[in-house]
């Protein structure tokens, strides 16, 4: 065969193999690569020998902390690196000979490029320690060290995050002037927006966090249940109405600019059967929202019931407890309220006892404790805890207790000595579910009223904020904005907050400069009645203010300035302050005389003296014909006559 053609073949399949490198396709038809997988095996197991005697003699060293101890773990540590050494030797021997085979050609096809050198330098030189020798004691290397510091200082902030009493909001407050007489209620809505207070003064007062100044002034007082005090407000979960639970029989719900919504109806008083009138038929004590359903809301009355009520259908109540006592006498429930998921209806009763019933089956209680509180007493408040396990009851005998509702008949913990003087103090919990808050009562300048805090578990009593010389009847902790509200005896309602802790809320007004008061540029004039003039005589009746004030304005005659009042003797025809006319200027001067002229005679012979030595307008004028004036001399006669009485003498 021709050697020419030999070569051309072969610069045909070189042309071939360089064109397929490049189009991408050169190693398809080459084989899978094969991994030897008792070599992995076998390196994996050295490895986990390796690390766990490294682990080992570091726990020694630190132990020990000697510094033959020290020469030894460097000894062990240099036979370690030998070991690694020999094992990663060996690893690369065996995959060497494992996959010569597949990755003979693979290494030859490397995309991308080179490798850097210093990383493969770096990479050799793993094991090599740079910089001066470690001192003996030294164990761990720098980012150990450095990682013990952070673990440290997370301790330290976890300590802080366990920690309840850190997290109350009291560093700073601000107070909300309701009025004279007990804040009764509070109510906050679900976006810590709007808060609104009620009182034994029968007001209801709205107060916007957002539209407030420093002034802290309500923006809306209304009273909705004429002459009965409040004693509940709440908003509902959506934010829209408010339950308003007064003195009355009725209770009421508005919208959040305090109109009329609804009024629940009276039932018929002559009706033995209560669960056969239509409403309560004697005044209420409490009420409350549901949690999930925003329609339904629950009261209790001193009549005996505790009734569940839609706001759609004001005709008829939706369905009726009728809390009983142990002889199945009526009892009257004092406070209501609703669990956390509202499958639950709570009430606490004026004998003592907390009945629960489930709110689908009206009839039977599912819990019941018999003697929760001293008979008697009024229960002023339940609450549940957020996680639907704990109930936590305010009694009107002083206590503060909690109990599991798995397991009813004794309490779980038990607080004495808080005084209560009012049937709506309140409870609540915080919003991380670790404390239980309440308020107490004193009696008039004996004190001052205060915010008791209790730790849920251990039930010690963790902190305490003296709020006024008066009782603190309603707390209310929000969990959005992170701050407490409070109701006092004098008629104050306290925001409790914190600057870095709270959210918005009081944080929105006090930062906030007072607004000053718009003052007329101009004086409108007074309206003038004319029933009888001619209509083209009668002047236009003003229907806004603003709108004269607006035309006004645009008058050149009324828009002008008033020229400011004269200081000093007067210039430029105006005469100063004290007269702009001749007689008040006379006015003035007279005034200032302080001659007395009560006399007239005298007064006009004080200046007799003068005239005749200096005669200035009658006198020159009539010298040369003015005869000299002769006068009657007086005789002994006529001064015997002067010395007789009055009577006696003659009349001429």
């Amino acid at each position: 065969m021709d050697p020419n053609k030999v070569d051309k073949v072969s610069d045909g399949m070189s042309g071939d193999g360089d064109m397929a490198s490049v189009m991408g396709f050169s190693g398809f038809g080459k084989k899978a690569r094969t991994f030897d997988l008792d070599a992995i095996f076998e390196q994996t197991r050295r490895t986990a020998i390796e690390r766990s005697q490294r682990v080992f003699d570091e726990r020694q060293k630190e132990d020990e902390g000697e510094s033959s101890h020290s020469v030894k773990s460097s000894g062990s540590s240099q036979r370690d690196k030998a070991v690694t050494a020999t094992s990663r030797k060996q690893e690369s021997d065996s995959s060497d000979d494992s996959s010569s085979d597949s990755d003979s050609d693979s290494d030859s096809e490397l995309i991308g490029p080179p490798v850097p050198p210093q990383l493969t330098a770096q990479e050799d030189d793993d094991d090599e320690l740079v910089g001066p020798p470690l001192p003996p004691g030294y164990t761990g290397s720098t980012a150990h060290n450095e990682d013990d510091d952070e673990d440290d200082e997370g301790e330290v902030l976890d300590e802080d995050d366990d920690n309840p009493v850190k997290k109350i909001p009291d560093t700073h407050e601000i107070t909300l002037q309701h009025g004279t007489k007990t804040v009764s209620a509070l109510g906050l809505d679900p976006s810590g927006a709007r808060l609104v207070t009620g009182g034994y003064d029968y007001d209801v007062r709205f107060w916007d966090f957002a539209g407030m100044d420093q002034a802290l002034q309500a923006f809306r007082s209304l009273q909705p249940c004429e002459c009965h005090q409040i004693k509940s407000l709440q908003y509902s979960i959506t934010g829209d109405v408010i339950l308003v639970v007064s003195g009355n029989a009725q209770a009421k719900v508005l919208d959040r600019d305090g109109f009329n919504v609804m009024e629940c109806v009276k039932g018929d008083q002559y009706i033995v059967d209560m669960a056969n009138t239509k409403g309560h038929t004697a005044m209420l004590n409490g009420g409350c929202w549901h949690p999930k359903i925003k329609e339904e809301f629950m009261t209790c009355s001193n009549d005996g019931t505790v009734r569940t009520w839609d706001l759609n259908s004001d005709k008829k109540h939706k369905s009726v407890f009728k809390p009983r006592s142990f002889q199945g006498k009526r009892v009257t429930p004092t406070c209501c309220t609703y669990s956390r998921d509202g499958k639950l209806i709570a009430a606490g009763c004026q004998d003592g006892t907390i009945q629960i019933w489930d709110r689908n089956l009206s009839v039977h209680t599912k819990f019941h404790c018999r003697q929760a509180h001293t008979p008697g007493s009024d229960t002023s408040c339940l609450t549940f805890s957020y996680d639907g396990m704990t109930l936590a009851s305010r009694g009107g005998d002083d206590t503060l207790k909690t109990w599991d509702i798995r397991s009813f008949k004794k309490p779980l913990n038990v607080a004495t000595g808080l005084t209560s003087y009012f049937p709506m103090t309140d409870c609540c919990f915080s919003p991380d579910d670790k404390l239980l808050v309440t308020g107490t009562s004193v009696k008039k300048d004996q004190g001052n009223g205060k915010l008791v805090f209790f730790d849920r578990t251990s039930f010690q009593r963790v902190y305490e904020i003296e709020v006024t010389n008066a009782s603190v009847v309603r707390c209310l902790w929000h969990p959005k904005l992170n701050q407490i509200m409070v109701g006092t005896g004098n008629g104050l309602a306290k925001v409790y907050y914190d600057p870095v802790k709270s959210h918005r809320g009081a944080k929105l007004c006090v930062v906030k400069s007072k607004r000053k008061e718009k003052q007329a540029e101009t004086l409108t004039q007074d309206y003038i009645i004319t029933p009888h003039a001619l209509p083209m005589f009668r002047e236009a009746r003003q229907r806004s203010t603003r709108k004269q004030l607006e035309k006004d304005r645009l008058d050149p005659k009324k828009s002008h300035k008033p020229e400011p009042p004269v200081s000093g003797p007067g210039r430029g025809g105006r005469v100063a302050a004290h007269g702009g006319t001749l007689s008040s200027f006379i006015v003035k001067n007279i005034a200032l005389d302080k001659t007395d002229d009560s006399n007239p005679r005298e007064a006009i012979l004080r200046h007799a003296k003068d005239a005749s030595e200096n005669p200035y307008w009658v006198a020159p004028a009539y010298t040369a014909t003015q005869p000299e004036p002769v006068f009657a001399e007086e005789s002994e006669e006529d001064e015997e006559a002067d010395k007789e009485p009055q009577w006696k003498k003659r009349k001429i």
